[in-house]
């Protein structure tokens, strides 16, 4: 059944991804690419290169330049800020630009996540976007994770090599080792395609691909958060290292007399598996608890100063009375979980308030807070609100 799966499907007005996002979640998540021809129908860039060129001179921005030859045989790549005049240099061949996390820095940008609300919305990282010079590539290569491919202007070719999907082939992931960049060092494209604005490549992890810009282009990559085990497991042992202190030891109470006093012998290393599992059996919601505020504060572009103002419910009542609004902050990350019928945890940033299960899903997903809105909160919620404001993860502003 696979086998006759399409590698290419074109998207409807009431289908976006070309397919029912049950369909594409049970065919294709984490299993095989698909190109989807006009996802974004009529598809106009929030940005313009000028725009995406000017984010790159901001000091906080994430971004890169990558420079290479017209035979591919040679690389540079520096990473930003960079200067304004860095720009008009680089000529008009075989050079790109990447920005990451630019919907943390532009709303419109960040607006186009809304088309992905078929995936657990903590699932997702960043929106990068790339400028291509004509011939302008980052070489091929993997991600280890998945991305969404959107053509925002211009045109690229875009390779893949889905032997893994057609006949479970597995590709050649070796890298090259003349260049820093993780190039890699064969690659056999089974598919190619030209992408126009609008239409939306989705790459699974681990699938080669290979990008060129066939005139100046800008490609939207939304990518997911897909921290490694070992992020998992340090992070959690971490936590738990802790919470247990230096009171909790090896312990043996059933030792017997040894064979030999310096083997360590199979009884001995019993006890330290069993020590580790009764480690790994955390209490009940310790584990529930650290993922949440761990996932909410992986790869997070940067620290949220807290608030200097400390308002009360009445103060922020009265001030969005008068017409002020609270905005989230672009990088603020919200998730939340429920733990009994009437109590629930709200993520932010690696940190965790509790309060009723219907404000903590309305919070997680609320940007915005008028005078309406904050009004239909109950109490608890908006509670929760002047604690968030107090973390910085709210501001007040004019609309």
């Amino acid at each position: 059944m696979t086998a006759a799966l399409p590698f290419e499907v074109d998207a409807g007005a009431h289908q976006p991804l070309g397919m029912t996002p049950a369909e594409f979640l049970r065919d294709y998540w984490q299993k095989r690419p698909l190109l989807i021809r006009n996802a974004f129908p009529g598809f106009e860039s929030p940005l313009e290169p000028e725009d995406l060129a000017g984010l790159a001179c901001e000091e906080l921005a994430l971004s890169r330049v990558i420079q290479h030859n017209a035979e591919g045989t040679q690389w540079q790549v520096e990473h930003g800020p960079f200067p304004e005049e860095k720009f008009p240099g680089l000529g008009e061949q075989n050079w790109t630009l990447l920005v990451q996390d630019v919907d943390k820095w532009d709303a419109e940008v960040a607006a186009l996540l809304d088309a992905f609300a078929f995936l657990p919305r903590w699932r997702i990282d960043d929106i990068m976007i790339s400028f291509a010079a004509t011939g302008g590539n980052v070489g091929a290569h993997v991600d280890h994770y998945d991305v969404f491919l959107l053509q925002g202007l211009g045109q690229r070719r875009w390779e893949i090599d889905a032997s893994m999907a057609m006949n479970g082939t597995l590709p050649d992931l070796a890298f090259r080792d003349d260049v820093e960049l993780k190039l890699l060092r064969q690659f056999n494209a089974t598919h190619a395609w030209t992408l126009n604005p609008g239409d939306m490549l989705y790459l699974p992890p681990e699938v080669p691909h290979h990008g060129v810009a066939l005139n100046p282009c800008l490609t939207y990559s939304v990518g997911m958060r897909a921290p490694s085990q070992a992020d998992l497991i340090g992070d959690f042992a971490d936590r738990l290292t802790i919470e247990l202190g230096e009171e909790h030891r090896f312990t043996d109470p059933d030792l017997q007399p040894p064979t030999d006093p310096r083997e360590i012998d199979s009884a001995a290393l019993h006890r330290v598996r069993q020590a580790m599992k009764a480690l790994l059996e955390s209490p009940d919601g310790a584990l529930e608890d650290w993922f949440g505020r761990f996932i909410t504060a992986y790869r997070n572009p940067g620290d949220i100063v807290p608030s200097e103002e400390q308002p009360d419910r009445t103060a922020i009542d009265i001030a969005l009375g008068g017409g002020l609004r609270l905005q989230r902050h672009p990088w603020s990350n919200m998730a939340w979980r429920q733990v009994s019928a009437d109590q629930a945890q709200l993520f932010f940033n690696g940190e965790a308030l509790t309060i009723h299960p219907a404000g903590a899903a309305r919070l997680a997903g609320l940007k915005t807070l008028d005078r309406r809105t904050w009004s239909e909160l109950p109490a608890d919620a908006q509670q929760a609100v002047v604690q968030l404001f107090a973390a910085g993860q709210y501001v007040l502003e004019r609309p």
